[in-house]
């Protein structure tokens, strides 16, 4: 008797899979509007309605470092009408806020990965530096007078920014914005000396020299900007840093659900047209079962524990 709810709901499982979606799907998205996960969640959008056959609506739920959208997911109901974009800002959070009303691998089921992109360090032309080894010198010269931006704490380009202060021994002032199109917009306009950004948003202001692109972060060069160093050759050894972005939803969604989108996301972001338009943007897509991601995610979290412990990093 006990053991027949249990069976009733596996042998719904299947039928809820073939069934969903009926009504259309929100997507929340924890971050402001113009950056690189909302970029790419409206494509994921607009690619999953045309392909399932129901809107996917993204809802831009900003603020505290993605720990509202991201909780106003985690108390979604499970029925698969509710899903997260997600970036390494919450496996970061894991460690970094931890008393934060939900726990990502708790309260989450992970779904699939979309893409990963390097980051690129820029500073504002008028700054004059042009290289890491440049940067470092002046940073050592006026310690604590230099700035840089993030789109808040926790969040990749946040990250980035105390990584490379940790390990190349500098003390550059922290700045976190709600979002990146404001940060961006202040080292455009000079307001702030320096941000690390997705290479697949700030390249373009790099190539017509609103802003200086100093050096990329990933372990090899990007084919975006492939004149450009990477921090770890220009003087910075074992430095890497970059973005990645995926899809989760309320823990206990129907795993058909789950699979079902799993497979679509991977069909989406293994189309020949998108992989190519996505290489010209510097991003790499990423095809993982949901299984492989949820280690991706836990490895990821074990990952930047370490280095906010040893780099003694605290949230602002």
């Amino acid at each position: 008797m006990l053991a027949l709810p249990a069976l009733a709901q596996q042998a719904a499982s299947p039928a809820a899979g073939q069934a969903w979606p009926t009504k259309p799907v929100k997507v929340i998205v924890p971050y402001a509007a113009g950056g690189p996960a909302d970029v790419y969640a409206r494509f994921l959008a607009q690619r999953l309605g045309d392909q399932l056959g129901q809107p996917f609506v993204v809802d831009n739920r900003t603020g505290a470092g993605a720990v509202i959208g991201t909780d106003a997911a985690a108390k979604s109901p499970a029925d698969g009408y509710t899903l997260l974009v997600m970036s390494n800002t919450h496996t970061v959070n894991e460690t970094l806020v931890p008393n934060k009303p939900y726990n990502l691998m708790r309260d989450f089921a992970p779904v699939a990965p979309i893409n990963s992109s390097d980051l690129l360090l820029v500073a504002h032309p008028s700054l004059g530096v042009a290289t890491v080894q440049q940067l470092v010198k002046l940073a050592k010269e006026k310690p604590g007078k230099l700035n840089y931006a993030s789109s808040g704490t926790g969040t990749p380009y946040h990250m980035a920014g105390e990584l490379f202060k940790a390990m190349s021994g500098t003390s550059i002032v922290h700045v976190p914005y709600k979002g990146s199109s404001a940060a961006r917009t202040d080292v455009i306009g000079g307001q702030v000396d320096l941000m690390f950004d997705a290479v697949t948003t700030m390249a373009e202001h790099a190539k017509s020299g609103k802003v200086k692109a100093i050096a990329t972060t990933g372990k090899k060069r990007s084919a975006v900007l492939p004149d450009v160093p990477t921090v770890d050759e220009s003087g910075v050894p074992g430095y890497e840093a970059t973005i990645w972005l995926g899809v989760l939803a309320p823990k206990g969604t129907p795993a058909a659900i789950v699979t079902k989108l799993n497979e679509a996301i991977t069909k989406i972001v293994s189309a020949p047209d998108v992989q190519k338009a996505w290489e010209q943007q510097g991003a790499v897509p990423m095809t993982m079962t949901p299984a492989q991601f949820e280690k991706y995610m836990q490895d990821d979290i074990a990952k930047w524990a370490k280095v906010i412990q040893s780099a003694n990093i605290k949230a602002d």
